[in-house]
C-alpha cells in the first residue's frame, strides 16, 4: 500500500450482501477483514468512503414466496441488519461510523440526510446507508446511484464476483473480451449489463462514473481509488 495516491477524494462503495458472508454465514470476518484493512486505509489517504449494503446474504425474495413489494420490503429490512453488524464490526476495529436508514429511524439508526451524511464524511466517518430507496420495487443498485449522486461523490464502485464488463457473456463466448473503459453511450449501444437500469440511467444522467471491479481481488478496491486498471470503468 505504500506510494499508492488517491484519484479520488469521495467514493460511494456498493456491496452486496452475498460479498459480507461465506457459505451459510452471514457475516464471516475473513471476508470482511480485506474490507476493513482497505476502507481504513483510503481514510487515513483522507478519501471519504460511503457504502450501500445489499441484503441478499439474509434474504432473497422469491415471486413463489410472497409478492414482490412484500419481497422488497422484507429484503430492505435485511440491509439494515446488515448495517448494524458491519457497524459494530468496524467501530470494534476503530473505525467511526454513521448508520442511515432510507424508511425512517429507529434506535441507534438515523434516517437518510444528504447534508448530515456529507458532514459525517468530511469528519473521516464511514457512512453506511440502508433500506435501499425506502420504497419497493428498486433495488439497491439503484439506491447506490442515488446516495452517489445525493453525496457529490467521486464514483460509484460496484463490487462484484466477476472481473469487469465483457463485449459479450463469456460464459457463452470464450473470444469474450473485458472492456477496461466505455462509455454510457456504447454500453447503450452493445446491450451490456452494468447495473439495474433505473441505476444506470441515473448514473448516465448525472454524469456519475461507475467501476466495477472484483471483490475478491486482492487489495482491488485501494487499486481502483488509486486509478488503477482493475475491471471495468464507465463514463462520458
Amino acid at each position: 500500500m505504500d506510494g499508492m495516491s488517491p484519484v479520488y477524494s469521495r467514493v460511494l462503495l456498493k456491496l452486496s450482501g452475498e460479498l459480507l458472508g461465506r457459505g451459510d454465514e452471514a457475516f464471516d470476518r475473513t471476508t470482511l477483514l480485506p474490507l476493513i484493512e482497505q476502507v481504513n486505509a483510503l481514510s487515513k489517504m483522507g478519501v471519504r468512503v460511503a457504502i450501500v449494503l445489499g441484503g441478499g446474504n439474509i434474504y432473497r425474495g422469491r415471486q413463489d414466496q410472497v409478492t414482490r413489494e412484500i419481497g422488497d420490503r422484507m429484503g430492505m429490512l435485511a440491509t439494515v441488519i446488515n448495517g448494524l453488524a458491519l457497524r459494530d464490526i468496524f467501530e470494534r476495529e476503530g473505525i467511526s461510523c454513521c448508520l442511515q436508514n432510507a424508511f425512517g429511524a429507529f434506535a441507534g439508526v438515523g434516517p437518510v440526510d444528504s447534508q448530515k451524511a456529507v458532514s459525517a464524511l468530511e469528519k473521516g466517518r464511514v457512512v453506511f446507508f440502508v433500506g435501499g430507496t425506502g420504497i419497493p420495487f428498486f433495488s439497491t443498485d439503484t439506491a447506490a446511484a442515488i446516495r452517489a449522486i445525493e453525496i457529490r461523490a467521486n464514483v460509484l464502485l460496484k463490487a462484484t464476483n466477476v472481473d469487469g464488463i465483457y463485449d459479450s457473456d463469456p460464459k457463452n463466448n470464450p473470444a469474450a473480451k473485458r472492456l477496461e473503459r466505455i462509455s454510457f453511450s456504447d454500453v447503450v449501444q452493445m446491450g451490456l449489463q452494468v447495473m439495474d437500469a433505473e441505476a444506470f440511467c441515473l448514473c448516465r444522467s448525472h454524469g456519475m462514473p461507475i467501476a466495477v471491479f472484483p471483490m475478491q481481488q486482492k487489495n482491488a478496491i485501494l487499486d481502483v481509488v488509486c486509478g488503477k486498471s482493475v475491471g471495468s470503468f464507465v463514463c462520458t
